[in-house]
């Protein structure tokens, strides 16, 4: 008999977080990140899949953060970033056969990410460089330890990040490090962040993005070092340039960005390096689910790369002549890290049904198998069907559309059942099925509740067209398509007048949106990390000023009257449906402010139940990647929430 999935499944899960390896490599490597409950942390381990699609063996472990594994471009090293010892996280190195991991080269301020010089025998790595904000991006001696309480001055934008707060004390630099001695030397150096790079099959050329220099420094450019170390500026009418990949003859630089600041939508790019020209290469039906994934095959001729499509993620190829797109693994799936060499992928799929593990299919896709277990503990729990629906709803002009959304329920669960709309962030993205993120899904579903994952109008994936849409028009395009979509469900009998609301940013936002526009829709609410206040998230969140104007469809002016028109601040006082309202702390990017004025004008306007809960120390992420007490406690609170407000018999 099944045992019902439960918030402290959780401590269970191992996820799959990066895939990497190298043409003609028998092996990939892999990040598996699992919970050390006692110590309320993480840890991951570094794994070795064979490229044939046998069982995966671990190479690393002991309690620690191993990240961001890399290959050897002779396939017998892996690079890895590492917390063991007392430094920030530094560099390490082991054979792939086993042994013991060694430090290579010290960084003060810790390794970001690490890249293979051609020849094996030299690596590359961002690292954290210390600096004095007072002296706004000049040069200077040395800053030494920055005390804790040390004042934090801005000078440009963006000066915060979510997930790292201040900035302006340390920039983040491109060094080469010796394998064999450590010895490590700088190669960038001013007032900007190396963003990522990669390294020509000269060993010689090295392609970087970056962030601009002076008072905004949000924008991104593709730069060159060349072999007698001058850098040149390659773009300049890209507002992101991120991830470049060098072709394997060298003509090309892969890249995925846009023109546009605030563009969510990034497109797939190729530099002619001859010819001084970025090319693009996707039109407006192609969306990059993953830029680390994009890799070249070995005649130059196509670019490889997990593509978001009609909120899948699939395995797919583009031309770089003539642009076509074929497919090479799809499914109603998303695939989350992705692996080529050349002959076989290894990759790692979300699915709301499915664990973390990693997956092999041949070259062409044909031939497919799951190679992993490392959730054995799935197996035992409530077998859950994920139904891929379609609905139709207004277009907003006086006509009907159709959109595309998932079902969860429950296999073999009666109907009608309570419903959860549970509502994307984004907008410009789709409902993302990573089980670290929505924990309470499989619970609900055990309890026998149906969830909604609708992708209405403003979701990505679906054309650029269908995406920018909702610019200017938050709330009043997309929500009237989320009730269309519950009322066909209704009539259906799949759900009755038991109907909940959740969702997280964004969707936070249209959660708080709804139960002010649509009082007597929900039973309950659920409203996470919103922006609640258009007007003040402008200029509190770590990227409002530039994406904001391109969301209330004024850009590059911000119009403070559309967003306060917009804002759910202005309608949650007519709300009359028990919300709970959850946040980080230390969110940067969906400010707290943004809940507790909501919670505030909710709580003053009537004596429908509230309550708001802060996480002290955690950021934007706090469900997904937050601390494992903190994610088990918001997990269980919403279940508990959702439950306590509309589990009675329905009238």
């Amino acid at each position: 008999m099944s045992l019902p999935f439960e918030i402290d499944d959780l401590y269970q899960h191992a996820k799959v977080m990066s895939l990497h390896t190298v043409p003609g490599a028998a092996s990939a490597v892999c990040e598996v990140r699992t919970v050390d409950r006692e110590n309320n942390k993480y840890v991951s381990a570094i794994w070795r899949c064979p490229m044939d699609g046998s069982l995966p063996g671990r190479l690393t472990g002991g309690g620690h953060l191993d990240t961001d594994p890399r290959l050897s471009p002779d396939a017998f090293w892996v690079a890895f970033v590492s917390d063991r010892g007392d430094d920030p996280s530094q560099l390490h190195v082991m054979p792939l056969d086993g042994g013991t991991p060694r430090q290579v080269g010290h960084f003060p301020g810790g390794v970001v990410e690490a890249r293979w010089h051609p020849g094996s025998a030299r690596l590359f790595v961002l690292a954290n460089v210390p600096v004095d904000p007072d002296l706004r991006g000049q040069r200077g001696p040395s800053p030494g330890e920055r005390p804790d309480d040390a004042p934090e001055v801005a000078w440009r934008l963006p000066y915060k990040i979510d997930g790292s707060g201040y900035l302006l004390a340390r920039e983040v630099h491109l060094f080469g490090v010796d394998l064999a001695s450590g010895q490590s030397h700088q190669i960038t150096d001013g007032p900007f962040d190396v963003m990522g790079f990669d390294v020509h099959p000269d060993g010689e050329h090295i392609a970087y993005s970056r962030s601009r220099e002076g008072r905004f420094a949000h924008c991104t450019d593709l730069w060159l070092r060349d072999a007698a170390g001058a850098h040149t500026q390659l773009t300049a009418s890209h507002a992101t340039v991120e991830s470049p990949v060098w072709s394997p003859d060298g003509s090309s630089i892969a890249f995925t960005g846009a023109v546009l600041e605030g563009d969510a939508e990034p497109r797939l790019w190729r530099f002619v390096v001859a010819t001084r020209q970025a090319l693009a290469l996707s039109g407006d039906t192609l969306d990059v689910a993953d830029p680390a994934s994009v890799c070249w095959s070995a005649d130059s001729r196509r670019i490889v790369l997990v593509e978001a499509h009609h909120g899948r993620q699939r395995i797919a190829a583009v031309d770089v002549e003539d642009a076509s797109l074929s497919v090479i693994r799809g499914g109603d799936r998303q695939v989350a890290a992705l692996a080529w060499n050349h002959a076989q992928f290894v990759y790692a799929v979300d699915h709301p049904a499915q664990p973390s593990e990693v997956w092999w299919c041949d070259g062409s896709g044909t031939e497919e198998r799951q190679v992993s277990d490392f959730n054995p503990w799935w197996r035992d729990r409530t077998p859950i069907s994920v139904e891929a629906r379609r609905f139709d709803v207004p277009d907003g002009n006086g006509g009907t559309e159709s959109v595309e959304g998932w079902l969860l329920r429950r296999s073999g669960a009666p109907a009608p059942a309570p419903l959860l709309d549970d509502l994307h962030g984004g907008p410009a993205s789709y409902a993302l099925f990573g089980y670290d993120s929505n924990v309470y899904w499989q619970v609900l579903c055990s309890a026998g509740w149906s969830v909604l994952l609708l992708n209405s109008v403003g979701s990505s994936s679906y054309g650029r067209a269908f995406c920018r849409r909702l610019s200017g028009h938050w709330g009043e395009l997309d929500f009237p398509q989320h009730e269309a979509a519950i009322r066909q469900l209704q009539r259906e009998g799949l759900c009755d007048a038991r109907v909940a609301v959740s969702g997280k940013s964004y969707g936070g936002y249209l959660g708080g949106w709804a139960t002010g526009h649509h009082t007597d829709l929900f039973k309950a609410a659920v409203v996470m990390a919103p922006v609640g206040n258009i007007e003040t998230h402008y200029g509190t969140s770590d990227g409002g000023y530039y994406a904001d104007p391109v969301y209330v469809g004024s850009a590059p002016r911000f119009d403070r009257e559309v967003a306060r028109r917009l804002s759910p601040l202005q309608s949650i006082e007519r709300s009359r449906t028990p919300t709970l309202f959850m946040q980080g702390k230390d969110d940067e990017r969906c400010p707290k402010c943004q809940s507790e004025e909501l919670f505030v004008s909710h709580m003053r306007a009537s004596d429908t139940p509230a309550e708001l809960v802060l996480y002290p120390g955690e950021g934007h992420s706090f469900l997904a990647s937050g601390m494992p007490q903190a994610r088990a406690d918001a997990s269980r609170r919403i279940v508990d929430w959702l439950r306590r407000h509309t589990d009675e018999p329905a009238a």
